[in-house]
């Protein structure tokens, strides 16, 4: 048997397709992280912020992450499981994994955007800790995240600490002062 090089995809496009899936429950559980940092407790207020009167806090964050986790999901269905005859039936089962790493792409870019709201959000929350300390590289984390993204007291646009936050996750700041 001699190959001509034409290999069929579907050993990439169904790994593929896990990742998406796995990407995707990755924002599923952020997602639910905000949501209980917002409900609150003794010490952090709801919403995040202390006069939720006035303010809807980061109310909208957390229908943003619900929002891109439901985008999500909804881009879970396996590419892979489809395939359409081409090359005039030459190619008569195409894995479709160009399509799933399109996804892919999507599904990840989003779940960025979910993690840099909930660093945002777990920000927020451990500065109602105070006197409360953690443990120095958590510390360490929370002062460095501190000097990119201040605290909120009241509405405001959050895209620019969106960004910031996107920008720190990506960095591997954070994994840096953790080692």
């Amino acid at each position: 048997m001699v190959s001509g090089g034409n290999f069929h995809g579907q050993p990439l496009a169904i790994p593929i397709d896990y990742n998406i899936i796995a990407a995707s429950e990755l924002g599923n559980i952020s997602d639910r992280r905000v949501y209980l940092l917002l409900k609150g407790n003794e010490k952090v207020p709801k919403l995040l912020v202390k006069n939720t009167g006035l303010n809807s806090g980061f109310m909208i964050l957390q229908y943003t992450t619900a929002a891109l986790a439901s985008e999500n999901k909804n881009l879970c269905y396996p590419a892979s499981a489809d395939s359409i005859t081409t090359s005039l039936g030459q190619e008569d089962h195409v894995s479709m994994g160009s399509i799933g790493a399109v996804k892919f792409l999507q599904v990840v870019r989003n779940l960025e955007k979910i993690l840099s709201i909930e660093l945002i959000c777990s920000s927020q929350a451990y500065d109602f800790l105070k006197p409360l300390s953690s443990g120095k590289k958590i510390e360490d984390c929370h002062k460095y995240i501190r000097t990119k993204i201040s605290h909120c007291d009241n509405d405001k646009v959050f895209i620019d600490d969106m960004k910031e936050a996107e920008i720190i996750i990506k960095s591997k700041k954070l994994i840096e002062l953790t080692s």
